[in-house]
């Protein structure tokens, strides 16, 4: 964490300046906004909290709950996830109080006598180490009271406003604010008043029953399976042994149970088998009570017994896979000739069932995914065409989220006698980790993604896959480290220059490249604007070959060592070494002639160039950026 750059900070370094839009922000919804969130789940918050950080972007959040969640229906926190909460500054925290997955118990029923359960198999959560954050369990409503809190301490300082229902909206591209939105009163003295918010974008998050999805006309396919589970999150006192540990039980009674212990140490979840059915049952099976999902819990648990003391929360659900046919306005008859201004998220997108833990963690990748892209185009760095880069990439992530989950859910749902194999269910637990761990995701070529002519350079960091951070030590005080740890998510591009063997000081690929990133109109450098911070726009690293000792920082180029802040302080904490115990150009195949990762806002591998490949990366750049000239243009228009 890096802050006194704008002079000294005495108190919490989480809360920045106030700033921009910050700086008088009315507590009223204003008629007028740049971007209006519907709902606070996690993809809302997550692509607000993201807004948060571009001050000149009015941004404002509605819920129609009158105050914060207080108890969420998701738990299941991934790596991938966590990965990303590093970058909002909370990571750490959130693992203080969540319970970790580290292994998964499978029970199944006793080859001599079936109406008993043993236990089978115990695998590791992660066995090929796919990364060094872990698997969490964890209330979403303390997921979504930090990014409320990344939100308030941000420059914008935004707050959700709550006690607002969506109700409708038009679009009229003509207009400065296109998106005129309704909006009815949840609570308060004017409950039940309706009101008009116009904006330049709108993003629905607003859940399976999204309204903003019926209002763009989006359609919403897919399968009912006609199989429902009881849930329940309750404390207890059992002689079942493994009830701080992640299970799947399949009984020889009939039916299984999902076992997920929540943080606190007391607190569990059971998604128990209410079995299947029937097509007319016309939702009856909701009416299921608590004490029957109790007694049907005992009944697969045998010979353990399960005595619940309380219940904090429990619903029914029958598995449903649906999925959205586009994640925005534009219609497929006006692709490439509109650019979209209402978009969906998370559960508005994608329906599946909670056993595979996938919703809140594809939902934040949603919203981050839209989040940065519409601060770039609103802030003018980026042309509007790079909005309609979201649904393309997100919903194959989507398509494969629903297919994996059907398979799953299938598999829990089979009993003991059906599998083909014994170890079946486990099996696919294990081969298929790096999914729900969140990091399958490869985004295809595109303008965000290039082609992995250069891969073979970086081997350990594919094109279109999430950077996978490594361990390195920084020069200037001989800190050991990661390196994507130090990558916030204030919506910058990273731009990894990893070094020759030449040692620096001395003529090399990474001095020449240093000099056409500061020197030339080329240079992606070269559109940041006037005035600010040499770093604004990207943020531009060293990684060199030699042990940190080796590496004389005084002699490391200038552009790795920029000015920053009102008083043109050095930023020293951008130049890094391979560590000597785990070298980052081992552990990643990166090449030692050098190479240059660039990575995404949102930390996706876009790129990987040779170090003197300065012409490919200022094509890649050319169509992501609107350079001064173009940006002045714009405003003059304005």
């Amino acid at each position: 964490m890096q802050f006194h750059h704008h002079g000294y900070v005495s108190g919490d370094p989480r809360v920045q300046p106030a700033a921009g839009v910050g700086l008088d922000r009315p507590e009223e919804l204003p008629d007028e906004v740049d971007v209006l969130v519907i709902g606070t789940g996690p993809a809302g918050m997550i692509a607000a909290a993201q807004l948060s950080q571009f001050p000149g972007i009015s941004t404002r959040i509605v819920e129609r709950r009158p105050g914060r969640l207080v108890i969420g229906q998701a738990d299941g926190i991934q790596a991938r996830s966590v990965e990303t909460f590093q970058a909002f500054g909370f990571a750490h925290r959130i693992i203080d109080e969540a319970y970790r997955i580290v292994e998964m118990a499978f029970w199944k029923p006793d080859p001599q006598d079936s109406s008993r359960i043993v236990r089978t198999a115990r695998p590791d959560d992660d066995p090929t180490g796919i990364s060094e954050f872990p698997h969490l369990i964890v209330n979403q409503a303390r997921v979504l009271d930090y990014f409320a809190e990344f939100m308030k301490n941000a420059p914008t300082r935004m707050e959700p406003d709550y006690g607002f229902e969506f109700a409708g909206l038009t679009v009229d591209d003509e207009h400065e604010y296109p998106v005129s939105v309704t909006l009815v009163r949840t609570a308060g003295e004017r409950q039940g008043a309706e009101r008009t918010v116009r904006a330049k974008y709108v993003v629905g998050a607003d859940g399976a029953r999204s309204k903003v999805r019926q209002a763009i006309g989006c359609t919403l396919a897919g399968d009912q399976a006609n199989h429902a589970w009881g849930v329940m999150d309750a404390v207890a006192v059992t002689d079942f042994p493994d009830i701080r540990r992640k299970c799947a039980i399949q009984s020889g009674a009939g039916g299984s149970i999902l076992l997920i212990p929540r943080e606190g140490g007391h607190l569990f979840r059971m998604y128990v088998d209410l079995g299947k059915v029937d097509p007319e049952d016309n939702g009856a099976v909701r009416s299921t009570t608590v004490e029957q999902i109790i007694a049907k819990a005992n009944q697969i648990l045998s010979p353990y017994t399960l005595d619940v003391r309380n219940v904090a929360w429990h619903s029914v659900y029958e598995v449903g896979h649906r999925l959205t046919d586009r994640f925005d306005d534009v219609l497929p008859e006006q692709m490439g000739e509109r650019t979209p201004r209402v978009f969906i998220t998370g559960d508005a997108c994608h329906t599946h069932s909670a056993k595979a833990g996938q919703g809140m963690n594809v939902s934040m990748q949603d919203g981050f995914n839209l989040g940065w892209k519409l601060g770039h185009v609103l802030e003018g760095r980026s042309p509007e065409s790079l909005l309609a880069t979201y649904s393309a990439e997100r919903q194959v992530v989507a398509k494969d989220l629903i297919a994996f989950d059907r398979e799953w859910s299938t598999l829990m749902a089979k009993k003991p006698e059906e599998f083909a194999d014994p170890s079946e269910l486990e099996d696919f637990y294990v081969q298929t980790a790096e999914f729900p761990a969140g990091f399958r995701t490869q985004y295809a070529p595109s303008v965000l993604i290039a082609e992995p002519t250069h891969q073979d350079l970086a081997g350990g960091f594919p094109i279109g896959k999430r950077f996978k951070s490594a361990p390195v030590v920084r020069v200037c005080d001989g800190v050991p480290m990661h390196l994507g740890h130090h990558a916030t998510a204030d919506g910058r591009w990273r731009i990894y220059v990893f070094a020759d063997r030449a040692e620096a000081g001395t003529a090399s690929g990474v001095a020449d490249l240093a000099a056409w990133l500061g020197g030339t109109a080329d240079s992606p450098l070269a559109a940041t604007p006037r005035g600010a911070d040499r770093d604004a726009w990207f943020d531009v690293k060293v990684i060199y070959q030699q042990a940190h000792t080796r590496v004389d920082i005084g002699q490391v180029p200038r552009e790795f060592r920029p000015a920053v802040g009102p008083f043109g302080l050095t930023d020293y904490e951008k130049v890094y070494a391979a560590d000597p115990a785990a070298d980052i150009f081992d552990l990643r195949g990166i090449d030692r002639t050098g190479a240059v990762v660039v990575v995404r806002p949102d930390q996706y591998v876009a790129h990987v160039l040779p170090l003197a490949d300065t012409a490919g990366l200022a094509r890649f750049f050319a169509p992501l950026l609107r350079s001064r000239s173009e940006r002045d243009s714009a405003r003059a228009l304005a």
